[in-house]
């Protein structure tokens, strides 16, 4: 059959005090920070285009857990005997700290919050189950008992869409899926595994490398993510130019609803009406909650380099991007920085000496040389994968592209940086918030006819909307996940205030960003699902009538509201 199942001995579940998780008030696990001690450049490129001055102003003291005061559990002696006799003792806490670290999610509106104690409705009891059949009875039990049910992954979601609703008054709970990470089995002849949604994203690469297999799906958020909050928020990865994104990944389900198990077999093509598995991709838990799915693997690549170029000017970048990918040529990324976020690139580049420096020097004096303006170049990454002839031949053909728009390699090192780094961006950030400046991000997806204007509004908009807040700050962005008829920018925004930043202030620039967006003719969301953050633009995007049916299908789907109610739609 081609199958390759775990063994026994591999495949039992966490126990609930093995599930990571990060800490409550920032990104990533305590002991890892961001530090810019071998940058050189980073301090006054912050100074200067975000206004914070990293000599002068001192990092703020973590917040101790010990100061806050979290609400109350409302949840009563008869439920918490009914849930355990599902999940057991050891898996159903309603200590203040369990209650907290699952009330949000990452977002700088949710750091903001949880670091000022302004926490909202807290969950009343965080359940841990072990498997399908516990998930399936805690949902059953949630229509029964009228009680409001939150899937919980690795909390990395910056949307909204973890955060009961303030004014529910029913008992929230946040069913944690970190016990349910296995492997289950995989399908060898048709490339399909079936996983359990809990798995985090270096576990699940761990366990189909063992017999030579990757999903190739990495997100930003890829360390502390899990699979099922990737299928509920139609995640995309960094190499989505060859795997796709999770909606191409995703080819069967299995989901807990009040009604029994809602079962997709994993199909490579079918003719069944309006899709299901569609309506599940980007539900956000308004539609049941995911146990399991079925994905399309790969053998791991013979080979794989992430190549450096840089351009002209951004606009050239965006011109090559779309030439790469509108000629077929099978490349896993293509992704270029304008010219703020080249420059931050090379901001946070180690500092160099010796012949390193003397290469970099001599680079940028023959671009000038060129008549490059050095303050307008956009640094760009290509990413290739397979055998050593078949890397070559693909690099040849992007090269050719790369010379037609004003471009010219600088080879793998800088490619190898941004490998390593890919995913610690978010540490910055809280890096920042420490020393009262906020920062976040925004992406949208348009046609490419339309990319480089809504990378100009969308930037004097942002400066407009920082003007209006009274604050100092900066906008910068790339270009990545390309399709044939567009791509996704990725805008990320910063700014300091005196103290404090305040969530008021975010609100403007954010906003600004967001309708300018739609506006354009953008979505508001590429990969960071709608929950609460984005649902203001949702009816603009899909039309009144496309709002209706939306709100229609999550009414009759969950007409009790059991199931993480007040998520991408409004409508109560």
């Amino acid at each position: 059959m081609g199958d390759f199942p775990l063994s026994p001995d591999n495949a039992a579940p966490f126990n609930r005090t093995d599930v990571p998780h990060m800490k409550w008030w920032g990104w990533g696990v305590d002991g890892v920070s961001f530090s810019y001690a071998n940058m050189p450049a980073f301090a006054p490129f912050i100074k200067k285009v975000v206004g914070l001055d990293l000599e002068t102003r001192v990092a703020g003291q973590a917040p101790s857990f010990d100061d806050l005061e979290v609400p109350p559990s409302r949840i009563d002696d008869d439920l918490v005997k009914a849930l355990t006799e599902v999940a057991g003792a050891d898996n159903v806490l309603t200590t203040a700290h369990e209650r907290v670290l699952h009330t949000f999610g990452k977002s700088v509106r949710d750091l903001m919050r949880m670091r000022a104690g302004d926490f909202g409705r807290v969950p009343d009891v965080v359940v841990y189950p072990g498997s399908e059949a516990e998930v399936a009875a805690v949902v059953t039990m949630a229509a029964q008992r009228d009680f409001v049910v939150i899937p919980f992954g690795g909390g990395s979601n910056i949307s909204g869409s973890l955060e009961p609703q303030a004014a529910e008054e029913r008992v929230v709970v946040s069913l944690d899926m970190g016990r349910l990470h296995r492997l289950l089995d995989i399908d060898t002849d048709s490339g399909l595994a079936r996983v359990e949604a809990g798995v985090r994203g270096p576990d699940l690469e761990a366990q189909l490398a063992e017999t030579g297999w990757t999903l190739g799906h990495f997100p930003d958020s890829f360390t502390h993510s899990t699979l099922g909050g990737w299928v509920a928020t139609r995640s995309s990865g960094m190499q989505s130019d060859k795997y796709g994104d999770i909606a191409d990944i995703t080819k069967g389900l299995r989901v807990a609803r009040p009604d029994g198990i809602l079962a997709l077999r994993p199909l490579p093509s079918t003719s069944t009406g309006p899709s299901l598995r569609e309506m599940i991709l980007g539900s956000e838990g308004r539609l049941g909650v995911i146990t399991e799915v079925t994905i399309q693997v790969h053998r791991k690549p013979e080979a794989r380099e992430v190549r450096a170029y840089l351009f002209k000017t951004w606009e050239h970048g965006v011109a090559a991007m779309r030439a790469i990918t509108q000629n077929g040529l099978p490349v896993t990324l293509t992704r270029v920085s304008d010219a703020v976020e080249t420059s931050f690139s090379f901001a946070t580049s180690k500092g160099s000496s010796g012949v390193e420096a003397m290469v970099k020097n001599g680079l940028m004096k023959y671009l000038k040389a060129k008549g490059w303006d050095l303050e307008n170049i956009a640094l760009s990454f290509v990413g290739y994968e397979g055998s050593s002839r078949q890397i070559g031949a693909i690099r040849k053909a992007v090269g050719r592209i790369v010379k037609a728009n004003e471009g010219i390699s600088i080879g793998t090192g800088p490619g190898a940086l941004y490998d390593q780094k890919k995913f610690d961006t978010p540490y910055i950030r809280d890096f920042l918030l420490d020393r009262g400046s906020a920062a976040d991000v925004s992406e949208t997806a348009a046609p490419w006819s339309k990319l480089v204007t809504m990378h100009d509004e969308v930037v004097k908009a942002a400066h407009a909307a920082l003007r209006q807040a009274g604050v100092q700050g900066a906008i910068m962005s790339h270009l990545s996940h390309s399709y044939r008829s567009g791509a996704c920018l990725y805008f990320t925004f910063a700014f300091v205030e005196d103290g404090n930043p305040t969530i008021e202030k975010y609100d403007v620039v954010k906003r600004a960003i967001q309708q300018t967006f739609i506006e354009v003719g953008g979505t508001p969301s590429h990969h960071h699902a709608i929950g609460v953050e984005h649902a203001p633009w949702l009816e603009d995007v899909l039309s009144p009538s496309g709002y209706g049916v939306v709100a229609g299908l999550l009414e009759s789907a969950d007409p009790g509201r059991h199931l993480n109610p007040g998520k991408i739609v409004t409508t109560k």
